[in-house]
């Protein structure tokens, strides 16, 4: 057996893999001799079928089978050997002049194309500076999340004329193009929050209105064309309320208005516990706090999005593109040309970001230990138990359920790389200057958007 390699480029090779029949012999043969001792054939005792008989009957899908697994034996073997960086993986390169029998004598000669990662240098230093957003909790924001709070601690009242942030529990009719109600259209009683009601004159419409009145509205113009909450609403499909063109009626059955709680002591002891809290501005200087640690993590995010972008940006080196097309084409077929000229520049820059992430591990020496992937697992799971109970889980039933996660490699693949990505971003932020700005949330949301 003979294996090289030729150099197309820096960034594409093919390796030539030259078979002769004492090199894939023994391994058919042991392959039948194996299929003979399990084989059930009618006139054979079991596991007494002559290994002629097999090979007779058998034997040319058994060369396919075993001269494919020492393709794939060979091609591993000698990437570790010659410690090649491929990218993706090798590809079969088609040769319509060749042509075997498949008797086992013949003499194959296989052609794999593969794309090399690039070589690069890498270096950052304080000279190289990122934005970090450093997020304050404006009034407008404070207000809101104070509203919604003493909304979820108020009480519900039936108010006779609805108001702004009321929910209107009516009737929905789908209606023809001249005006009158669809037969077998949509008819669904629903309640229509007028704070997601997105077009201020059909809004204002809503408003002011009594027990039985009705208004005529276009839905897709109410919702800004949102498919999810048009679904949601109709209690229909996405893909249908996407294409609905038709205007509905709506017919008020009553005003449901949720009243804010007071500020007061019982309102405060609910919230943060009994005496933790006892005035309006202590209130409001917890909330605060609360914000700001949840901006905080927004501003995390956000950094690392400015990292991703600035680095990818600033190390510049080519890939093998072509290659890695014909690569994501094999390995997707349903992936279509358009689909992968619109995504291609995606995956290029985020393999790109993988190479740089990949070339900082190494050459820093840097470990991603087990304990490390364990307690981001761990803080993961507990974050999500949370969301639904509010009684905590205990350190040691938190432990076994992540070690129940660990256990699934997808799991376990998963959180090693958001670990090891968590190490890179740190080691980059240790070396350029973070260039801190102040910004407010409600501008900093439009900023992240």
């Amino acid at each position: 057996m003979n294996i090289t390699q030729e150099k197309v480029d820096n960034l594409n090779s093919v390796l030539k893999i030259n078979l002769a029949p004492e090199d894939y012999a023994p391994r058919v043969d042991k392959a039948i001799k194996d299929h003979a001792k399990k084989a059930k054939l009618p006139g054979f005792r079991p596991g007494m079928v002559p290994a002629g008989h097999i090979k007779k009957m058998y034997g040319k899908s058994i060369l396919v089978d075993e001269i494919n697994n020492l393709l794939s034996d060979t091609l591993n073997n000698y990437i570790d050997e010659q410690k090649l960086n491929i990218l993706g993986q090798p590809l079969p390169k088609p040769d319509d002049n060749k042509e075997y029998n498949w008797d086992f004598a013949d003499t194959f000669e296989f052609n794999y194309e593969i794309g090399l990662a690039p070589e690069f240098d890498l270096e950052f230093t304080s000279k190289d500076k990122v934005t970090q957003y450093v997020i304050k909790v404006d009034d407008e924001t404070l207000a809101s999340r104070t509203k919604n709070i003493r909304r979820s601690y108020g009480k519900m009242t039936n108010p006779d004329v609805s108001a702004d942030d009321d929910v209107l529990y009516s009737q929905l009719e789908q209606l023809s193009p001249d005006g009158s109600v669809f037969e077998d259209g949509i008819n669904e009683t629903v309640s229509v929050r007028l704070d997601q009601v997105k077009d201020d004159a059909i809004k204002a419409s809503l408003i002011g209105l009594k027990k039985d009145d009705t208004v005529e509205f276009d839905i897709q113009k109410a919702y800004d064309g949102d498919a999810a909450k048009i679904a949601g609403l109709l209690k229909i499909d996405e893909e249908t309320a996407a294409d609905l063109k038709s205007n509905f009626r709506l017919t008020v059955k009553n005003v449901n208005r949720l009243e804010e709680s007071d500020l007061n002591q019982e309102f405060f002891d609910k919230l943060f516990g009994e005496g933790t809290v006892t005035t309006e501005e202590e209130f409001k200087a917890k909330i605060t706090e609360e914000l700001e640690a949840m901006m905080q993590q927004d501003s995390e995010r956000k950094l690392q999005d400015e990292i991703y972008n600035y680095a990818t940006g600033k190390v510049d080196f080519p890939l093998p593109d072509e290659f890695l097309k014909r690569w994501l084409k094999v390995t997707n077929e349903k992936l279509s040309d358009q689909e992968l000229e619109e995504g291609y520049a995606e995956f290029s820059k985020n393999l790109k970001w993988t190479l740089i992430a990949n070339k900082i591990i190494v050459e820093n020496n840097i470990e991603i230990k087990y304990e490390e992937v364990f307690e981001a697992a761990k803080q993961r799971l507990d974050a999500q138990f949370r969301m639904y109970s509010p009684q905590p889980l205990t350190d040691e039933q938190l432990g076994q359920y992540t070690v129940q996660y660990l256990q699934n490699k997808e799991n376990a693949n998963r959180t090693f790389e958001e670990v090891k990505a968590l190490k890179v971003f740190e080691y980059i932020k240790s070396i350029i200057t973070l260039d801190q700005k102040e910004i407010a949330y409600n501008e900093f949301t439009k900023l992240a958007n």
